[in-house]
C-alpha cells in the first residue's frame, strides 16, 4: 500500500485503474468498472464465480479497509485526525499494488498543545474523547456517500453496510498496529475499545475484542465481526478466524497454525 499527498491545486491522478471515491459513490459506470475487476479476480484466484452481492462486498472490503487507515493511523499515532471527504481520495488496486492518492485535508483535529494547533485547518478539541469523536464522525463522512453506491449492489442497507465500516476500521488498525513496534497491536486493542465502546452510531456494536485459550494455556486475542465478509459463499471451508460463522473451536486452530507452520 502506498499513499501520494496532492496539493490542493494538484489534479488526481485518472486513467488506467485509478478512480476517484466520488466517482465510486455515484454507483454509475466506475462503480461497474471497479467491481468488474474483483469480479475477474475471484475467478482467477479461486476458479469459481462469486454472486454479484459477494462480489460488490469483497470490493467494498478492499477499498474501505485502507481508506480507514488514512485516517486512524495519523491519529493511533500523532493524535490528529484529517477529514478526507469522497472528493479527496483515488484509489488504484490494479497495478499489483494498493494506491491511493489524498488531496491534503483541509481541517483536521488535534489535542491542546500538539504543535500542529497553530497550522492553518486546525481545529483544537478539548480532550481524548473528542478526539475518538473525531475520528468517527471523519470516517463517517468518507463512507456515507460511498455505502450509498456500494449498498444495492451489495443488497445491504443501514445496519449490515454500517457493520462493515466497523470492522474495517478495528481490524485495519489491529492489523497494522503489530508493524509499528513490540507492545502496538495491545495498544491499538485498548485504543480501538475505547473508540467504539458501542451505542456510537452510525456504527454497529463495539469493537468486541475477547480471548480464548490456546492449546498450551496461552492467551489468543480474537474478536467478533459485526458483519459476514461473505467469503464463505467462495470457500466454505476456510472462513476467517473473526468470521461469526466460525466456532471458538476453529478459531483456536487458525489462530494456533500460523505459530505451528
Amino acid at each position: 500500500m502506498s499513499v501520494t499527498g496532492l496539493a490542493a491545486d494538484q489534479p488526481a491522478p485518472r486513467g488506467g485503474g485509478w478512480v476517484g471515491a466520488e466517482e465510486l459513490a455515484g454507483g454509475g459506470a466506475a462503480l461497474d468498472a471497479f467491481l468488474a475487476w474483483d469480479d475477474a479476480q475471484v475467478l482467477r484466484d479461486y476458479g469459481t464465480r462469486a454472486r454479484p452481492d459477494v462480489v460488490a462486498s469483497f470490493a467494498l472490503h478492499r477499498y474501505a479497509w485502507p481508506v480507514c487507515l488514512l485516517i486512524t493511523v495519523p491519529w493511533f499515532l500523532h493524535r490528529r485526525v484529517p477529514r478526507l471527504p469522497v472528493t479527496h481520495v483515488s484509489y488504484d488496486r490494479t497495478a499489483g499494488d494498493m494506491r491511493l492518492a489524498v488531496r491534503e485535508p483541509e481541517s483536521f483535529a488535534c489535542l491542546p498543545g500538539d504543535p500542529a494547533a497553530a497550522l492553518p485547518g486546525a481545529r483544537v478539541v478539548a480532550d481524548e474523547e473528542a478526539l475518538r469523536a473525531e475520528v468517527r464522525a471523519a470516517v463517517a463522512e468518507h463512507h456515507e456517500p460511498l455505502l450509498a453506491g456500494f449498498g444495492p449492489r451489495m443488497r445491504r442497507r443501514g445496519r449490515a453496510l454500517w457493520g462493515m465500516v466497523t470492522d474495517e476500521v478495528v481490524e485495519g488498525l489491529w492489523y497494522v498496529a503489530h508493524l509499528f513496534g513490540d507492545g502496538e497491536q495491545e495498544r491499538a486493542r485498548r485504543e480501538l475499545e475505547l473508540l467504539l465502546p458501542g451505542a456510537t452510531r452510525p456504527y454497529v456494536g463495539s469493537a468486541a475484542f475477547r480471548e480464548l485459550t490456546g492449546p498450551d494455556g496461552e492467551a489468543l486475542p480474537t474478536r467478533d465481526r459485526a458483519s459476514c465478509c461473505m467469503f464463505y459463499t467462495v470457500r466454505p471451508q476456510d472462513t476467517c478466524a473473526t468470521c461469526p460463522r466460525t466456532c471458538d473451536a476453529d478459531r483456536v486452530s487458525k489462530l494456533v497454525a500460523p505459530a505451528a507452520s
